[in-house]
C-alpha cells in the first residue's frame, strides 16, 4: 500500500493492552488498516528459548525489553545485551535473533516500520 493513497483520517490515538504474562506472542498493530505502516507485537520467551533468526525485510525494527535479559545476535556482529533501560536497533535486511539468557521470562515490545 502506497502510503500517499492511506486514509489518515481513519486512524484515531488509542490504547493497547500489554499482557502482564502467559502470552508468548501477541500482535500490538499490524500495519493498515491499525497504522500507517507500523507493525508491532508483545514477546515473552522462556529460559533457554529464541525467536530464530529472521530479518525483517525492507523494514527497521526496534527492540523495548520490558522485564529479563537476553541477546541480539546477529551472524558477524558481537551479541548485544538485552536489557531494561536500553533499546536495541535493528536495520533492514539484517537477520538477528533474540535470545533469553536468564532464569525468568524476557518480556520485550517490538516496533517494525519502514
Amino acid at each position: 500500500m502506497e502510503l500517499t493513497s492511506f486514509n489518515y483520517s481513519t486512524l484515531q490515538p488509542r490504547s493497547i493492552p500489554i499482557p502482564s504474562g502467559g502470552t508468548n506472542y501477541l500482535s500490538l498493530l499490524g500495519g493498515p488498516p491499525d497504522s500507517v505502516s507500523m507493525r508491532s507485537g508483545y514477546v515473552e520467551l522462556l529460559p533457554g528459548e529464541s525467536v530464530g533468526l529472521h530479518s525483517t525485510e525492507d523494514y527497521e525494527e526496534m527492540i523495548v525489553p520490558l522485564s529479563g535479559r537476553g541477546q541480539l545476535t546477529s551472524p558477524g556482529v558481537d551479541p548485544l545485551p538485552i536489557t531494561i533501560n536500553f533499546v536495541l536497533y535493528n536495520p533492514p535486511h539484517t537477520p538477528h535473533d533474540v535470545v533469553n539468557t536468564s532464569d525468568v521470562p524476557l518480556r520485550y515490545i517490538y516496533i517494525v516500520t519502514k
